[in-house]
């Protein structure tokens, strides 16, 4: 049962998303007269649950700010900037690596104006971003256009020679009348096999916590007490049915005990805090700070128990009470006295899965924690004679539990990586974070040889082979890591290590790059080349777009074959290059104008493929049709493969 905790040691999972129109900030505009002479344009913005925009200012490589913009301006002038009004919130956003300020629920945006006398017309757009936890989508615009007159001289400005500049604009019938433009959303549909990586999702948080449990069994406070609790249950009872029904009863109050905790969690915090925490630099200091605190207990430093007057009086009330009250109260006592091991393990999970953003993900992980931790009393209860084969306690419990302090040790850093990041200290950069990383898992392997004792161990304690091959892999991964220092992506540790545009030393460079960024001059290399052609939305400002190609199109099978088999094409949604001339197009049965190169792929990306969120892929033969389904955020370079080698056969 030792060997277990080798594959307790390691668990991945991948999702994929499905190609939609995503619309949930809706606003409303109006203007609202102050005076004769002043006015305010307001836009009042009702924002979906899980998603926030951006306030006002923001800096350079960040999430796309709110802007108002006028391209029309007769007899009227601007007071002042755009102004916020709504509940801020100012946190560190992982997504884009900096401090932001973004509005959840709803937002109003209001722009001063001062008429200057005779006929006026305001003509413009507010343009905003955008996000939830896992995407952006791309700079979106609220039009809008009103006129109207006010007594007083006409006063010549430089906006109304702005005014006079603007010329009729071409149609989209004549700007973007090209085959290659028709829409194939119903085509992509019937290709597409993607699902809901919801459940997905929460298989990784429960399978996560049943590893948690499964781990927690193994430690000192946990063990030795399962023979002794299963056997009370089969002894006090005569009626062995009955002893194993109460023994079933037990490890369900393990369960209750622990899920409510979760659910306790989650009322505490609900789903938009829940989110809130994994990019708030405090709340990742205070989480950095816990897990050394956890850790040093591990380590032996000291003991984490709670009042023993807690354990003492809930035990007293057990013995006087009994039915399922009195079992209950045994099981509250267990969770209670066996703190001291599972609470440092409890404390990541919940760390974990509370950063997640997602309202459910304490509970869910909760249960599968529980029902690991309770399914050896019930199997044990069931029968009796495995208790025979049990491994007896001993310095094997506290080998585990030091190699879980390694762990937390480690995985505390992650979460200091993000406070360094918001603060600007630069004391954990990618190189620093690696070293620490390397120090950590060596001494992980040292110590899992024997060469280091903590003063719990027993000196004379020998390592056996499971702790051998532990160790291996420990060292292993220590070494594995040193190409890092400079610069090497280590896409194991991806996740976790700070970005690489914190590094100093970087030797590293992608092969992978665009053909081109322009979809009609693309889409003509390849058909005179009489290549297939990959197109790639983007957006500058895309994290899970640089994701992709530090993960993916740096492996050498993605990398050699985009390169030599396909034309690719990549479109940047936020590219803010002005069009030589504003398009006019008509979308939803709403006029809009097109005004930047941004705007005309993003455009494209909606009408022809229905889909608005980056990244995404998709394969097309030199009609612009679709050779395979489309392909969103998904880190698993099999999948991709297989996605491009159906696009090539079927080309």
């Amino acid at each position: 049962m030792r060997n277990l905790l080798i594959l307790c040691l390691v668990w991945f999972a991948v999702g994929s998303a499905q190609a939609q129109i995503k619309e949930p900030v809706k606003f409303k505009t109006e203007l609202k007269s102050l005076s004769d002479t002043e006015a305010e344009i307001v836009f009042t913005g009702t924002i979906e649950e899980g998603w926030h925009v951006y306030s006002t200012e923001l800096g350079e490589d960040g999430p796309v700010p709110a802007t108002f913009n006028l391209d029309v301006c007769t007899h009227a002038e601007t007071v002042g900037k755009l102004q916020a009004v709504g509940k801020e919130i100012s946190t560190y956003d992982q997504m884009f690596e900096m401090k932001v300020r973004y509005f959840e629920k709803n937002v109003r945006f209001v722009q001063k104006v001062k008429f200057t006398g005779g006929a006026y017309e305001l003509d413009g757009f507010l343009e905003f971003g955008a996000c939830n936890a896992e995407s952006c989508l791309p700079p979106t615009k609220v039009p809008f256009k009103y006129t109207g007159k006010v007594a007083g001289a006409a006063k010549d400005t430089a906006s109304e020679e702005n005014a006079k500049a603007d010329v009729p604009l071409p149609s989209s019938a004549t700007a973007l009348e090209n085959n290659l433009w028709t829409p194939v959303i119903d085509q992509l549909q019937q290709q597409d096999d993607t699902h809901d990586t919801t459940d997905k999702s929460w298989l990784y948080i429960f399978v996560t916590g049943f590893l948690g449990g499964l781990i927690a069994l193994f430690t000192p406070c946990v063990w030795p007490i399962i023979p002794m609790t299963v056997s009370f249950f089969l002894k006090r009872n005569k009626d062995k049915k009955k002893g194993i029904r109460d023994a079933w009863t037990y490890g369900a109050s393990i369960v209750v005990i622990y899920v409510a905790l979760g659910l306790f969690i989650t009322l505490i915090f609900g789903a938009s805090a829940l989110n809130a925490l994994s990019t708030n630099a405090i709340f990742n200091i205070l989480f950095f700070l816990m897990l050394v605190v956890f850790a040093a207990s591990f380590f032996g430093a000291f003991e984490l128990t709670l009042p023993s007057k807690w354990s003492n009086s809930v035990d007293s009330k057990a013995e006087s009470t009994s039915g399922l009250l009195s079992i209950f109260l045994m099981a509250f006592t267990l969770s209670l006295v066996s703190f001291s091991c599972t609470g440092p393990i409890i404390g990541f999970l919940l760390v974990q899965v509370t950063t997640t953003g997602s309202v459910v993900a304490p509970t869910v992980g909760m249960l599968g924690f529980a029902i690991a931790l309770a399914l050896p009393f019930t199997l044990f209860a069931l029968f009796p004679s495995w208790l025979k084969s049990m491994p007896k306690s001993g310095g094997w419990m506290n080998v585990i539990k030091v190699t879980l302090g390694f762990l937390e040790l480690a995985f505390a850093l992650k979460f200091l990586s993000v406070a360094d990041l918001a603060y600007g200290w630069r004391i954990l950069d990618r190189e620093t974070f690696l070293a620490l990383w390397i120090v950590i898992f060596a001494l992980l392997g040292f110590y899992l040889l024997g060469k280091i004792k903590f003063q719990h161990d027993d000196d004379n304690d020998k390592v056996g082979v499971t702790r051998f091959f532990l160790a291996l892999i420990s060292l292993a991964f220590a070494v594995y890591m040193v190409p890092g220092l400079w610069g090497a992506p280590l896409k194991a540790v991806s996740a976790f290590a700070p970005p690489t545009s914190t590094q100093d030393f970087n030797l590293y460079s992608n092969e992978v790059h665009p053909k081109f960024k322009d979809y009609d001059a693309g889409m003509a290399y390849a058909r005179e080349h009489k290549l297939p052609v990959l197109v790639d939305f983007t957006g500058y400002g895309c994290v899970n777009c640089r994701k992709m190609e530090a993960a993916v199109w740096t492996d050498s099978k993605v990398k050699s074959i985009i390169n030599d088999k396909y034309v690719l094409i990549s479109l940047y949604v936020d590219d803010k290059t002005p069009l030589p001339q504003p398009i006019k197009i008509m979308e939803n049965g709403t006029e809009r104008t097109l005004r930047s190169v941004g705007d005309k792929w993003s455009y494209l990306q909606r009408m022809k493929f229905g889909a608005n969120a980056q990244p995404f892929y998709v394969l097309l033969d030199n009609e612009g049709m679709p050779l395979n389904k489309s392909y969103a955020y998904n880190e698993d370079i099999p999948a991709y493969v297989e996605f491009l080698q159906k696009g090539l056969e079927k080309y």
